[in-house]
C-alpha cells in the first residue's frame, strides 16, 4: 500500500506483530467523543476545552479520576457506564482514518491485534461505522484492570499473539497510549497530531504513506516515506 504525504522520524521499522489502538489511530471518532464529553463537562461544571485535552487514550473512568480527583471511584465507574452507552449510540461522523482500509487489508494475514480503551460494544460500533474489519484478537476494557497509560493492555495483546513485547510495534495517537506502549517495552508509530509531540519512533499524519511488507524471516517491515 502506498500514498501521499507524511512525516516520519525513521524510514523503516521491523516487527513480528502489530498492536493497534482504535480511536484516532484506525477510526476518527473525535466528533462523537467531543459531543459526549462536552455534555459530561457541562453537567459537572468543568471547562469542556480543558476536559477534551485529557480524554484521549484513557478509559472514561480514568479520565474522570484525573478531572475530579476527590470524587469516589464508584461514581466514576457509574458515569463511565453511562458514557460508554452514549458513545456506542452516537456514531454520527465516525469515519476511518485516511489509509486505514488499505492498511487493514495489507495486514489481514499478519499477526496483529486491536488494543483499545473502548469496551466490546463501543469497539464493535465504531469499527462497523468506519467499515473496518475487526481483528480476530482484540483487547478491550473488559480484559484489563488498569487503563492506559498502564501497559497491561499492550502486554496482554502481545502475550495473546504469542510474541515478546520487544517484537511488537504499537500504532497509537494519544499521549496515554504512547506512554503505555513505552512502559510495555514496545516501539511506537505515532498517528496524527496528538502523537507528534511524544516523539514516537516513527510518526505519520495518517495511514496513507505507509508500506507493509511480509519478510521471508517472518518479520513485518513497515516502510515510511
Amino acid at each position: 500500500m502506498t500514498a501521499t504525504a507524511s512525516t516520519t522520524t525513521t524510514s523503516v521499522l521491523t516487527a513480528r506483530a502489530l498492536l493497534l489502538d482504535m480511536d484516532g489511530t484506525l477510526v476518527n471518532s473525535d466528533a462523537s467523543v467531543e459531543r459526549c464529553w462536552r455534555l459530561w463537562a457541562s453537567e459537572h461544571g468543568l471547562d469542556p476545552e480543558e476536559v477534551l485535552k485529557v480524554v484521549h487514550g484513557r478509559q472514561g473512568y480514568a479520565t474522570m479520576a484525573v478531572l475530579l480527583p476527590d470524587r469516589p471511584m464508584e461514581q466514576n465507574y457509574a458515569d463511565n457506564r453511562v458514557m460508554l452507552a452514549q458513545e456506542t449510540a452516537d456514531t454520527e461522523g465516525v469515519v476511518p482514518i485516511p489509509g486505514a482500509p488499505a492498511f487493514m487489508s495489507a495486514i489481514a494475514e499478519l499477526p496483529h491485534a486491536l488494543v483499545t480503551s473502548a469496551d466490546v460494544a463501543l469497539s464493535d460500533a465504531r469499527m462497523t461505522a468506519a467499515a473496518l474489519p475487526m481483528p480476530k484478537i482484540r483487547v478491550t476494557a473488559e480484559n484489563v484492570s488498569a487503563s492506559k497509560p498502564h501497559p497491561e493492555g499492550f502486554l496482554l495483546g502481545a502475550a495473546t499473539l504469542g510474541f515478546a513485547p520487544e517484537d511488537c510495534v504499537v500504532f497509537e495517537d494519544s499521549e496515554a497510549g504512547i506512554e503505555a506502549a513505552r512502559a510495555a517495552g514496545m516501539r511506537v508509530v505515532g498517528v496524527g497530531p496528538r502523537a507528534k509531540a511524544m516523539s514516537p519512533d516513527a510518526h505519520v499524519e495518517d495511514l496513507t504513506r505507509l508500506r507493509v511488507e511480509a519478510l521471508p524471516t517472518g518479520e513485518i517491515a513497515l516502510r515510511f516515506g
